[in-house]
This record gives structure tokens, C-alpha cells and sequence, in this order.
């Protein structure tokens, strides 16, 4: 029978497959293994097959990592998951531990032994902190040939997805694929090199505008690419997936092969430059480039930042797929207003709700990410999914937290509201008003060129600081076109990367507050970095952010006498811009819903 991973996976997992691996780890003669979340494609969201941490542990998260030793295991996760780490890992058998603690772990593991790592799943840029660590406590990190936990999965293990590959049209996309070859050859040559290695899946999609469904929540085709400095192309895919439209939509310069050429394909580059990125392609591919004698030139993805930057068809594509968005939330706010407070119905049919609003839209591809719907003290949890045991019902005097998003042709969306069940304490207006005054904030902010998420950061947290008060987790993320809800390299954190926000580039703004065991608040919106342009009086040209979310605030839980007159001004500004966009779906055809256009008309007036 085979396996297939959800967030109620079995806490049981480690005591039935450790025995499994540990035997393969001492045919291969060592004493340890790495395993990582990540696969061979370095997904956040990853196929059932490549589910290695879950089949080993049991745990699920999208960020984590285990190691298990001949006498002893421990998983290590960010603090999003530490709830869920504890009820689907066995703590007998695994220590559980802080993601940023897994070096200092290593560190410690008796002198002379030899751990392994599947160079296949670990980018250089991450293996080398881990290696220095192994190294330190005087053991070895040796690669393997053949992971364990595949050889000890055997049979079990799911098959590859074959979900067909198929073309993203050019209404979509903004830009023809040829014409993005063009530009990425050039960025190729411009870097000094002959040919880049791409390895990313959304680097496949954006490059020649297409689409797949081998991942969950993210239309990505899994493979990789050969991209030569005169825009020629080889694409590796599973013939199981090339579609009969595929080869005539790639053309003749792109050639269709399959994974099994790859390896070839890495040794022809031999004495030739080649570019490929340390922090998002694994360790095997400079293993191999570099014993065919390849001249290696480290940089970022040429795709990543020509991605970022969203272009004018691609903007207006997440207007529209916004609106249309808005008019589903809409449509579930009012049903949380009225239905819901009356039948208070727990976190799970609140998760339906929403999902079903989406679906009535007609236009719905899959939702962009599993939805997150937290009553009270579970809306405390920032990551929280409502499974299992833990799902609670709405709750008189408690707040709903609901984050979910959806995936269309045209656009990808991601949005939280914070609602009161009935009306709202003072002291959840108050803090409510503080994460309303910080978006604000991070909304209405303009700032020069050349600036980072890094700098901007503490402009959505000042509210909350100035009141004592913060948030363990970034601002905002950068999100794709009909991609990933979570794309980089952009992004609005204190940490990380100081990657200038350039125009086009499209991001979450998204500050919260977290009461431990009562309740969470958090409000996001997707914002566009617009264009700079001068400001009246001003000298230089500033970048701004367009708003690109539609959904009304929960008007109980604004203090206003917390807020300035440009804030009210401003929250005014966007209820009615939300009334002209979304009223017309609610009052004509697919999404005609008069009680929720009534609603919204109340909703939105002026504070």
C-alpha cells in the first residue's frame, strides 16, 4: 500500500521506519544521516514521493529538518511549527529541537563518526555551515550514492507525479517565451558565461510559459534546463508528462529530452562556463559540473529577478484575479457576520466556507496554499491548520483568524482577515487598532530606489513596538504570477536578504499580534511596488505600494480613536475603493449575492 502524507500523519511513523532506515544506514557503514525537508527541486511544497521527512518522522511542515543517528534522532523546526512538531512526532524517539539549533546539534555527535547527506537534496549554500559543524565535532560528511530512506521506503514509496505540462498563454504571461530566452541568454553572457543550469521549477514555468501539476498548491512542472547564452534550450521532463501541444508551443529552439539525459548533458558542458545558483540548486549538480571540468560561475538564478518583476499584462492579470477574489471573501465575511455567529461552526467548515466561495467563482485552479482558519487560542499559532483533535468551534467572545488564498490563470492570491465572534473586547480593539496602524504604515510608505524589505521592516512593527509589543514573524514575503504564494528573493523581513524592491515586484504585507492560549490577529494584504515617481514637493522620485487585496476590515475591532485622521482617511479610502471594484461581482453574475453587497455597502461606509 502506498503512502500518502497529510497534517494528521501518523506520530507512530518513527518507530515503525527508524528500525527500516537505520538498517540501510549500516549497509552504507554510517553512523548518521541528514534529512532534510527539502527534495531534489528545493519545493516548499513537496510531491508525496519526495515526503522523505514525513516518512522518517511523521512531521509535515514546510521548514524543517531531521538527523537521525545509529542511537538517537531529533527533528528541528521554526517556531510556526513547534505545536505541530509535538503532536506528529514521537518525542521517545526524536529529540525536538529549533531549526536554527541543527549546527550546533551536529557539533556534538561523537568524534570519528561518518554521517551522511544525499547530495540530491542539499543546496552547496546550506551544506556548508552543516559540514563545518560535522567537521568540528571531528566526524566525516560523507555523500551517498543511494539515499536510505529511499531504499528503506521501497516499495511503499509513491510514484513520481506525471501531471501534464502545459502552455501558459501569452495573455497571461505578458511575454513570449522566445523573447525571454532572448533576455536571459543575454544575462547569461553578460555574467561571463556560455550556458546557466536551471534548476528552480518556477524558473521552468516563467522561462517558457508553462505550467504543471506536480506540487500541491503551486502549478510547477518538476524538471530542469540547459539555457545557452543564444537563448537555446534543453528541457529535461518525464515524457510520462510532455503534452502533444508542448513541443509545437517550446518551438524549435528549446529540445524536449528526458531526466534520464541530463547527466550527459551536465558532463558535454566540459571546459565550458557555466552558471548555475548555490542557494537553489543541490550539491550533486556541482558535484557533476565539476568532475566533467566545467568552469562553475556562482550567481543568483538569471530567471529569479526578470520573475520578480511582474510586467504591466501580469500586474493587471492580480488586479483582476483580486477583484474576483474579493468578491469570494466578501461573500464569506458576510457568511461569518450573520450565518456563522449564530451557528458558531468550527474551524473546519469555516475552512469549507471560504473554499466553496472561491470555487463559485468558476475561475479557481487550486488554492495557493492549505487554508489556515484559527479560533481563539489556535489563531495564536501563525501556521496553524485546523485537523485532528485540535479543531475548535467559534466561540462567543473570541476572534477568528482566516488566511487562506487561490490560485487563477491570471493571478495567485493570499489574504488573512481578523474577525470578532460577536463584538470585540477593548483590549482586542486595542491590539486589533495597533496591527491596523503598522499596515497602514507599510501601505502607505514611500521609499527611494535601492531600498530592501530588510529597511522597511520595522515601519510595520513601530505601532506595536512603541506599545511593548512584536511579532515572530516577517512582514512580508514576495508572491508569484499563477506561481508560488511564497517567491523570493524579494521580501519584507529584519532578517534575510537586502534584495532592493524593484518595481513590478508583488508582496504580502502582513504584520500580526499573537496572545499565547487566548487569540491571534493578523491582517494581509498583497501590495505591487509601483514605479518611482516624484512626490508633490519632493526632490527625489520614490517607489510606492499599489494595493492589490480587496477585502473589508473588521470594522468592530477598529479602535478609531486610536487612529490619526490620515489613518482613518486612509482606511476610509480603501473600504470604498473595495465597494466600487468588488460591488459590481456581488450585484451581476457568477458571484450575485445581494445580502453580501448589502453587507459590504454597511461594511465599508466611513468610520
Amino acid at each position: 500500500m502506498r503512502q500518502t502524507f497529510d497534517e494528521t500523519t501518523d506520530p507512530s511513523f518513527g518507530a515503525k521506519h527508524l528500525p527500516l532506515l537505520r538498517a540501510e544506514m549500516a549497509k552504507q557503514g554510517l553512523d548518521g544521516l541528514l534529512v532534510p525537508h527539502e527534495d531534489e527541486h528545493q519545493n516548499e511544497y513537496l510531491p508525496d514521493a519526495n515526503e522523505r521527512l514525513a516518512w522518517v518522522s511523521g512531521f509535515t511542515g514546510s521548514a524543517g529538518a531531521g538527523v537521525v543517528l545509529k542511537d538517537r534522532a531529533a527533528v528541528f523546526v521554526d517556531g510556526r511549527y513547534t505545536v505541530q512538531a509535538k503532536a506528529q512526532t514521537d518525542e521517545a524517539l526524536f529529540e525536538r529541537q529549533p531549526l536554527n539549533k541543527l549546527a550546533d546539534w551536529l557539533a556534538a555527535v561523537p568524534s570519528g563518526w561518518v554521517i551522511g547527506y544525499d547530495p540530491r537534496l542539499h543546496s552547496p549554500d546550506a551544506l556548508a555551515s552543516l559540514k563545518q559543524a560535522v567537521e568540528k565535532a571531528g566526524a566525516t560528511l560523507k555523500a551517498v550514492e543511494a539515499n536510505p530512506i529511499d531504499l528503506a521506503w521501497g516499495d511503499a514509496r509513491p510514484a513520481q507525479p506525471q501531471a501534464p505540462v502545459v502552455p501558459h498563454e501569452d495573455r497571461y504571461s505578458g511575454e513570449d517565451a522566445a523573447s525571454k530566452r532572448a533576455r536571459i541568454g543575454k544575462a547569461i553572457a553578460d555574467a561571463g558565461a556560455e550556458a546557466a543550469v536551471l534548476t528552480a521549477p518556477s524558473s521552468l514555468a516563467w522561462l517558457f510559459n508553462i505550467r504543471g501539476g506536480d506540487v500541491i498548491r503551486t502549478p510547477l512542472p518538476l524538471g530542469q534546463a540547459v539555457v545557452k547564452a543564444d537563448g537555446t534550450a534543453r528541457v529535461f521532463l518525464d515524457p510520462a508528462k510532455v503534452t502533444n501541444e508542448l513541443p509545437g508551443w517550446l518551438g524549435d529552439a528549446v529540445t524536449l529530452e528526458a531526466p534520464e539525459a541530463l547527466p550527459g548533458a551536465l558532463d558535454a558542458l566540459s571546459g565550458r562556463k557555466v552558471m548555475i545558483d548555490p542557494a537553489v540548486s543541490s550539491a550533486w549538480y556541482f558535484d557533476r559540473l565539476e568532475a566533467a571540468d566545467a568552469d562553475i560561475v556562482r550567481g543568483m538564478d538569471p530567471c529569479a529577478l526578470p520573475r520578480a518583476q511582474k510586467n504591466a499584462v501580469e500586474i493587471e492579470g492580480s488586479r483582476q484575479a483580486h477583484i474576483r477574489d474579493g468578491a469570494a471573501l466578501t461573500r464569506f465575511l458576510h457568511w461569518v457576520d450573520t450565518v456563522a455567529q449564530e451557528d458558531l461552526p468550527d474551524e473546519r467548515a469555516v475552512v469549507e466556507a471560504l473554499e466553496g466561495f472561491r470555487e463559485a467563482t468558476g475561475m479557481l485552479k487550486d488554492l495557493s496554499f492549505d487554508t489556515i482558519a484559527g479560533v481563539g487560542p489556535n489563531g495564536a499559532l501563525p501556521h496553524y491548520k485546523p485537523v485532528g483533535a485540535k479543531i475548535r468551534p467559534m466561540e462567543a467572545g473570541s476572534l477568528l483568524l482566516v488566511d487562506g488564498g487561490g490560485q487563477y490563470l491570471d493571478g495567485t492570491t493570499d489574504v488573512t482577515r481578523t474577525m470578532a465572534i460577536g463584538q470585540g473586547t477593548a483590549d482586542q480593539r486595542r491590539m486589533f487598532t495597533l496591527v491596523l496602524k503598522g499596515h497602514i504604515a507599510m501601505a502607505v510608505i514611500r521609499f527611494p530606489a535601492g531600498t530592501s524589505g530588510r529597511q522597511l521592516d520595522a515601519i510595520a512593527r513601530q505601532p506595536l513596538w512603541n506599545a511593548g509589543f512584536d511579532f515572530d514573524h516577517g512582514t512580508g514575503h514576495g508572491v508569484g504570477s499563477y506561481l508560488g504564494v511564497h517567491e523570493g528573493p524579494q521580501r519584507i523581513a529584519g532578517w534575510g536578504t537586502d534584495q532592493p524592491l524593484l518595481t513590478g515586484m508583488i508582496l504580502s504585507n502582513e504584520p500580526g499580534y499573537y496572545r499565547e492560549g487566548e487569540w491571534g490577529i493578523r491582517i494581509e494584504t498583497l501590495q505591487v511596488v509601483t514605479a518611482p515617481a516624484q512626490v508633490p514637493g519632493g526632490e527625489r522620485p520614490m517607489h510606492g505600494f499599489e494595493q492589490l487585496t480587496l477585502a473589508p476590515l473588521d470594522r468592530r475591532l477598529i479602535d478609531t480613536a486610536l487612529l490619526t485622521a490620515d489613518e482613518r482617511a486612509y482606511v476610509d479610502a480603501y473600504h470604498a475603493e473595495v465597494l466600487t471594484k468588488v460591488g459590481p461581482l456581488l450585484a451581476d453574475g457568477v458571484q450575485k449575492d445581494e445580502a453580501a453587497l448589502e453587507w459590504l455597502k454597511a461594511q465599508t461606509a466611513p468610520l
